[in-house]
């Protein structure tokens, strides 16, 4: 069974970096041909892809949050990190990490985390 588990600060204030982690379980994060995503979803909103990483550790970004965004991982720990730098209300939502598995699909989701940007 593959688990995941978001965990960083439920408050964050306008101006200042968000970072969230995501630990997993029962699936290396560097098994071939899977990849490791971040997916937000606004209140009232839709679901909308961030970034992902793949099992080698190369990242990619949604172009229009890639210049304040980061995704790493330490692979001794089995966990994702998400960096959003210069945060604004609009940032405000459930944020999730999942797994897309060889077809494509988000198979496993962690139960996301609510993050309110406000000061």
């Amino acid at each position: 069974q593959v688990q995941l588990q978001e965990s960083g600060p439920g408050l964050v204030k306008p101006s200042q970096t968000l970072s969230l982690t995501c630990t997993v379980s029962g699936a290396s994060i560097t098994t071939t041909n899977y990849y490791w995503m971040w997916i937000r979803q606004p209140p009232g909103g839709g679901l909308e892809w961030m970034g992902e990483i793949s099992y080698s550790g190369r990242p990619y970004y949604n172009p229009c949050l890639r210049s304040r965004s980061s995704n790493s991982r330490d692979t001794s720990k089995n966990q994702l990190t998400l960096q959003l730098r210069s945060v604004t209300p609009e940032d405000t939502g459930v944020y999730y990490c999942a797994r897309a598995g060889g077809s494509g699909m988000w198979d496993y989701w962690g139960p996301g985390i609510q993050v309110t940007v406000s000061s």
